[in-house]
């Protein structure tokens, strides 16, 4: 069953150049199996009209606090008491303001004093009027009474200003209300994953590196978040974002990586090595761009400090799982890292099989443990990382008792 399944949310919708986005979020929503339902403030009905949020919602569109008919049943009552989860969004500094202030003199801000159900907002605004006083003071009232705050992000803004201010992206808000209600089983939890590839240089515009595009490691943040974790994130150069929540720690080299894992991993319970570290680096680093005067050239490599072997030698070590990413003989060699470096786990995959490993969105994976292994089919990678996670955290939950 999806997370949102029959999940009933109020979708509040304030005037920003934003509620353009809107109906696309409902739409996800929905196809995540919420019941939206949409209320949107006068300022809202001058960048989108109510018929179309009606078409895509499914639901009656409310707008009025005075309309008579919904009042006849006390709509905004009604409404108050129906709802699982509101988000509003974009949520402008005028209606953080009111709220704030408790006014409740148009429809959606009275629902957010009559309401018993939390409130997300998801703030849209140009970047200075973000970063007013009066905007921050808002912000930080309402972060001590409860209300989650679900961005902003940064980029370029409808007025041309480049900075914080941004909604987030349809898909982020999506992701944020499947968190909002996903069963918090690893509570108390702290999650270290390492992911992406590491850069050896060789001279100050190359380097040494390999195609993982770190897609898999920061699935695996995204689900172990939502699952209730703290999540530190040791990420190397990667093109994606990462998941709203956790802790970011970029990386270059693997000798960057080595130091902050070794860091990060005296402070955790779960290590997920998950980053493709390169085994070698350049032993000599030319400190200006190597011409190409020759024919051929020689570099000599040296090796890399094991990242996770350390982590596991570590005296009080937290619960480690390794990934294999191997072209032939997987089991037979994900096999041996595990013994040979002390993990707990180890999750291979064929990189050699099309469609699957580095640079695509999907992934199969093989878990094994001292005893035991378990077969995750081919799937998108959030997937994968889902029913990953779970697996780590009940072999995690076996060796506690």
């Amino acid at each position: 069953m999806q997370i949102l399944q029959d999940k009933k949310i109020v979708l509040g919708i304030s005037g920003g150049i934003a509620a353009y986005k809107i109906p696309e979020l409902v739409r996800r929503l929905k196809e995540q199996g919420a019941n939206v339902r949409v209320v949107m403030t006068e300022g809202a009905k001058a960048f989108i009209t109510p018929l179309t949020l009606q078409a895509v919602s499914g639901n009656a569109v409310a707008d009025s606090l005075l309309d008579t008919q919904a009042e006849l049943a006390m709509g905004h009552i009604e409404l108050a008491k129906w709802a699982d989860l509101i988000i509003i969004a974009p949520a402008t500094a005028d209606i953080i303001a009111r709220i704030t202030a408790g006014m409740a003199n148009d429809l959606l801000t009275t629902l957010c004093l009559a309401t018993n159900a939390p409130i997300a907002l998801a703030p849209a605004m140009n970047q200075q009027m973000w970063h007013a006083v009066a905007t921050q003071a808002n912000v930080a009232t309402l972060n001590e009474r409860g209300y989650h705050l679900w961005g902003p992000g940064s980029g370029e803004q409808a007025c041309g200003d480049i900075g914080l201010g941004r909604m987030l992206e349809i898909s982020e808000l999506v992701n944020l209300s499947n968190d909002f209600f996903a069963d918090k089983y690893l509570q108390g939890q702290h999650w270290v994953i390492t992911a992406g590839p590491t850069r050896e240089a060789i001279d100050p515009v190359r380097y040494i590196s390999n195609h993982s595009s770190g897609k898999m490691g920061y699935a695996i943040a995204q689900a172990a978040l939502r699952a209730g974790a703290e999540v530190t994130l040791i990420s190397g150069a990667v093109a994606i974002s990462p998941p709203i929540g956790c802790q970011l720690i970029p990386v270059i080299s693997a000798d960057e990586m080595h130091q902050q894992a070794l860091n990060y991993a005296k402070k955790c319970t779960t290590f997920v090595a998950c980053a493709a570290v390169a085994d070698y680096r350049v032993a000599n680093i030319a400190e200006q761009k190597i011409k190409k005067t020759n024919d051929a050239m020689q570099l000599e490599l040296v090796k890399n400090d094991d990242i996770v072997a350390d982590v596991a030698s570590l005296t009080d070590k937290p619960f480690i799982i390794g990934f294999a990413a191997e072209t032939q003989n997987v089991e037979h060699y994900a096999r041996g890292k595990l013994m040979r470096k002390n993990l707990d786990l180890i999750a291979a995959n064929d990189v050699a099989k099309s469609g699957q490993g580095f640079n695509s969105e999907n992934n199969a994976l093989t878990l094994f443990s001292a005893i035991d292994k378990t077969e995750i089919p081919l799937a998108n990678k959030q997937i994968i990382a889902k029913k990953l996670v779970s697996l780590i955290n009940q072999h995690f939950l076996a060796k506690q008792n």
